[in-house]
């Protein structure tokens, strides 16, 4: 089964000015990368200085992600329209004024509102970042490799993101890891109008914005609906927005069925490989960037890293996902696709319950060890998918196939965050509820369950009292032991997937 349909490895091959172009590329995606792992690390002192709740934390931390994802699919289909290359350098300059916004907010409300908009802004970046890669690059073999650095930009962003980020919050204020894009977004606008090419799709057809209304619609209800239910909030509401979210993606697909340009190209699920691609895809990126908060709390509020301390104990993971990404090419010369994803997202799983054992021993070591490890096995078939569904389009949808690639990549990685994240709060809450020191004030003990990072910030007042922070510390390392293998579960089942769905595919070395 060989699902491309593009030019096969004998078309015309990429010249310095392609090569040039992808070198380019990379920098929106090391941006993006980036603007996700560094507020990782500031979420203990962001915690502390604006004192967001529990809710509010959760969706500093993953509105990003959600809106972006539900822009991907309006950003694709627009860069078909109006050029990718324009889109791209729009999206840029937007993301870097809003990171200004998001630098220097004062409240949570405000802050929410401006990391919503850095969704939106960064949505423009992966779908025109892809499609363009699939126009540069029309030779199988090249178009894998370029793909590979592709992966391997977002991964070397998320790699000095924490480090960067830790840098700076060792010497100034949480705010300012939100600064660290200007300067990559300024020379993105000076160099891409002249290095890269545009794409357009001519006689595209209109865009439909209720399409993409209703794909922000259907989205946002389900997961406010699961942080209610994780937060121990009011179920009936919780269900409520959960059934109405799935209602408006039932007709946000029937819809779509009907248009004659729409947002989303229902024909792409046609292809089973394809289908079962964007399946793995989202599982990979739901335990990928579900973990990352997970860690980066548990390096700092348990083991007491500081923020610079903890991002460069956070550069091994990043570094082996760069190494698996670029690697992914020589393996696949050698192994068919389904072989090198099922042992890759095994190996996974089994990193994952190295951290498990890890966060229970209290092993730095091993949790650098099995973060590392998780990143080499599962950067393979970041690359893999991507490649497969942008190839098996034709060359007028790049744009909209490389939007429902990143979209199931950014609704899994958003997903990720808020089920796990969601997941260890309810663990957290429980255990710490039936440990709880008898004598403590009500307001503190409600403040100490609102998360790891409240409870961090009682210290001062607590004085000498550590009863309190301890039962903190010992609940959250048993919410992070039991998350990290349910996460290892969900990596076993993605594997399942890839090898019974893939052992047709022919190596796409």
């Amino acid at each position: 089964m060989n699902v491309s349909n593009t030019a096969g490895p004998h078309a015309e091959r990429a010249t310095r000015r392609e090569w040039t172009g992808l070198a380019i590329i990379t920098l929106p995606c090391i941006l993006y990368a980036m603007d996700l792992t560094v507020l990782n690390l500031a979420v203990p002192s962001l915690s502390a200085d604006i004192k967001p709740t529990a809710a509010q934390l959760l969706w500093i931390v993953d509105i990003y992600g959600f809106l972006a994802a539900g822009s991907l699919l309006i950003m694709g289909a627009l860069g078909d329209r109006i050029g990718r290359r324009k889109l791209l350098l729009i999206g840029s300059a937007s993301f870097g004024l809003l990171s200004l916004v998001a630098a220097f907010a004062r409240s949570a409300e405000m802050l929410i509102l401006a990391r919503a908009l850095l969704g939106i802004a960064g949505a423009t970046m992966a779908p025109s970042t892809l499609s363009l890669i699939s126009n540069m690059f029309r030779d199988d073999r090249q178009r894998t490799f370029a793909v590979s650095i592709w992966v391997a930009s977002f991964s070397f962003g998320g790699t000095i993101g924490p480090a960067v980020g830790g840098l700076l919050l060792s010497h100034f204020w949480w705010g300012a890891v939100f600064l660290i894009p200007i300067p990559i977004v300024a020379l993105l606008l000076a160099v891409g109008p002249i290095w890269l090419p545009e794409h357009r799709t001519p006689n595209a057809g209109r865009l439909d914005i209720l399409s993409a209304a209703l794909s922000l619609a259907a989205v946002l209800p389900v997961i406010f609906g699961i942080k209610l239910v994780a937060e121990g909030g009011n179920l009936a509401w919780a269900i409520s927005a959960i059934v109405l979210g799935f209602g408006v993606a039932v007709v946000f697909v029937r819809r779509q069925m009907n248009l004659p340009d729409p947002l989303l190209d229902l024909r792409l699920f046609r292809r089973l490989a394809v289908t079962a691609a964007l399946a793995v895809n989202i599982l990979d990126f739901f335990v990928g960037f579900g973990i990352l908060v997970l860690v980066a709390q548990y390096l700092q509020l348990v083991l007491g890293l500081n923020p610079l301390q903890a991002g460069l104990w956070s550069i091994p993971a990043g570094i082996g996902f760069v190494v698996g990404s670029l690697l992914t090419s020589a393996v696949l010369r050698l192994l068919r696709p389904a072989y090198v994803l099922g042992f890759g997202l095994t190996l996974a799983a089994g990193a994952l319950a190295l951290m498990a054992y890890a966060a229970q021993m209290h092993s730095l070591m091993l949790i650098v060890l099995g973060n590392a490890l998780f990143s080499i096995s599962s950067a393979p078939g970041i690359a893999i998918v991507a490649d497969l569904v942008v190839s098996a389009a034709p060359k007028e949808r790049s744009g909209a196939a490389s939007a429902l690639s990143e979209t199931a990549s950014e609704f899994g990685g958003a997903l990720g965050i808020a089920l796990l994240g969601s997941l260890a709060t309810l663990l957290y809450r429980s255990a710490l509820g039936a440990a709880i020191p008898t004598g403590v004030p009500v307001n503190t003990m409600e403040t100490a369950l609102r998360g790891i990072g409240a409870a961090s910030s009682l210290a001062p007042s607590l004085g000498n009292d550590s009863t309190l922070l301890s039962a903190a510390r010992t609940a959250y390392t048993s919410a992070a032991d039991t998350t990290f293998l349910t996460a290892a579960g969900i990596m076993l089942l993605a594997a399942i997937v890839a090898v019974t769905m893939f052992r047709g595919l022919e190596t796409r070395g």
